[in-house]
């Protein structure tokens, strides 16, 4: 019986998480520092809207104009003000 269950603890033990190592300075691989989006299957306009949201800017024409860009401006803007920005991490709502 012991056995059964220090074998299933066991089973639940995970490895530590390691980093990967830091690009050189001035690598290609380096990229800006700033929220990562996970916006597969929305449109151009609602990835659009929603990355110009977390960056505090807004294109007023297209706001008015484009239901998508403005939904994605929408998200954006709540997601990344709530937290999105301290983590790093913005998860936008499903349509």
């Amino acid at each position: 019986m012991w056995l059964a269950i220090a074998t299933a603890v066991a089973g639940c033990a995970s490895e530590p998480r390691v980093s990967p190592p830091a690009p050189a300075p001035g690598s290609a691989n380096t990229a800006p520092a700033g929220p990562r989006y996970n916006l597969t299957g929305y449109s151009a306009a609602f990835k659009e809207g929603y990355a110009d949201a977390c960056a505090s800017r807004r294109n007023d024409e297209r706001f008015k104009s484009d239901a998508d860009y403005q939904m994605g401006w929408n998200d954006g803007s709540s997601l990344c003000a709530v937290g999105g920005r301290e983590s790093g991490i913005a998860w936008p709502h499903r349509r």
